[in-house]
């Protein structure tokens, strides 16, 4: 596949759900008698790492969420992971893989970017390197570059893929991927459009305002009572359905035995500034609908499922405090999940940096302590058999002193 452009930040908000995949075998991991598959999932918009996986154990918690803040005794309980941690009640598929050691949770996590721009953020997650717009390559590319390839997969003459619109960063390189994209798009939510809207105040002034228009006649429109009060964007069922297809789907074709065995997508809508709804609202059903995502990855792989690894990572997380609009701003560390039967799980990862307002990174953020490098490093080592030295120095240039986290892997 030749690659004609290189993608914009617009094209950036346009591969969600799109799945792309490597079409070789690891020759390294096949001589060992192994057949291991790995999926990246991109989750856009910066997920609330807190809200997410709560810190139920840290004295400090309560009184930094609030009414927000997740509890074990709380109205809708929290789901206990460990003595410390606790999962958002929404996902019971992951508690159970977690239980089952299935699941892995690392916390307090960041990729070296420190400033809170969405694409920027993107652009140093998905490029692997330390500063945006350095590289027009993916980590993943790169990596898969690097791998001494096996045998080709043979897709049936490729009928069974279709182009995908445009192929993001983590994904374009040197390896020859295939893509594939569902058959319906999501309406673009609320959060995207005012992404996209950002960006055209900076590269098109006239097409911002005529979407500024286009969003306060919507907004008269609905004030006025000409139209359903309801927010921009799918509804919960129709994002549930989706991200249960899109991830089901890439589970399918990395499980077939000529299929691919590396695959790249990206699940958009996780800016949570107002109305976040951490138990029982907004983020609650977009967690809700990548638990099924999750079970639909589960189901789908098969047997593949005990050579199966999939880690689920994000530009940056968010706020530690809950803004005047009852959501989060754009902050610093989170969590990457991985799920997976090829994982040595039941953990949570965490270097814990406390959440007194001394310890939080700039007096706002959960601080870092763990770089996500090193959790994809780890997973890359010894789940594909990547070379150390290739990671540091060609798949995360200037790395040498991130060392991959050991195992992760069964």
């Amino acid at each position: 596949m030749k690659y004609l452009h290189a993608p914009s930040r617009r094209d950036v908000l346009l591969t969600s759900g799109t799945l792309f995949a490597w079409a070789y075998l690891p020759k390294t991991a096949r001589a060992e008698g192994r057949d291991p598959r790995l999926l990246t999932i991109v989750l856009r918009g910066a997920l609330d790492g807190l809200a997410t996986v709560a810190p139920v154990g840290d004295p400090n918690w309560v009184a930094l969420r609030g009414e927000e803040a997740l509890t074990l005794d709380g109205k809708i309980p929290a789901l206990k992971l460990d003595a410390f941690f606790a999962l958002n009640p929404a996902m019971p598929n992951l508690h159970r893989m977690f239980q089952d050691r299935e699941a892995i949770i690392v916390h307090a996590c960041a990729s070296p970017y420190r400033e809170r721009s969405h694409f920027d953020g993107q652009d140093v997650l998905e490029s692997g390197v330390i500063k945006p717009n350095g590289s027009d390559s993916g980590w993943l590319n790169r990596a898969l570059a690097g791998l001494a390839p096996g045998d080709r997969v043979n897709p049936k003459g490729s009928k069974i893929f279709a182009v995908g619109p445009v192929t993001p960063l983590i994904a374009r390189g040197a390896a020859p991927v295939l893509s594939w994209s569902p058959r319906n798009v999501l309406p673009a939510s609320e959060d995207t459009v005012q992404r996209l809207l950002a960006l055209y105040r900076q590269s098109d002034p006239k097409l911002a305002h005529s979407l500024d228009d286009n969003a306060k006649l919507t907004a008269i429109e609905k004030s006025g009572g000409m139209a359903d009060q309801k927010p921009g964007g799918a509804n919960p069922g129709q994002v549930r359905a989706y991200f249960a297809e899109v991830a089901g789907t890439a589970a399918k074709f990395l499980a077939q035995p000529d299929g691919p065995r590396v695959g790249a997508l990206a699940l958009d809508g996780w800016d949570t500034h107002y109305n976040e709804g951490i138990a029982s609202g907004r983020l609650s059903q977009l967690l809700a609908a990548l638990d099924d995502a999750l079970a639909a990855v589960k189901t789908n792989t098969g047997p593949a499922w005990n050579q199966t690894a999939v880690v689920l990572i994000t530009e940056f997380g968010r706020t530690a405090h809950i803004n005047g609009t009852d959501g989060t701003d754009h902050g610093t560390a989170t969590i990457a999940l991985l799920v997976g039967g090829a994982l040595k799980g039941g953990r949570v990862i965490a270097d814990w940096p406390g959440l007194k307002s001394a310890d939080l990174y700039e007096s706002r953020d959960l601080k870092p302590t763990t770089d996500l490098r090193a959790v994809l490093k780890g997973l890359l080592k010894d789940h594909l058999r990547a070379d150390e030295r290739a990671l540091a120095e060609n798949v995360f240039p200037g790395s040498a002193g991130v060392k991959p986290m050991a195992g992760l892997v069964a």
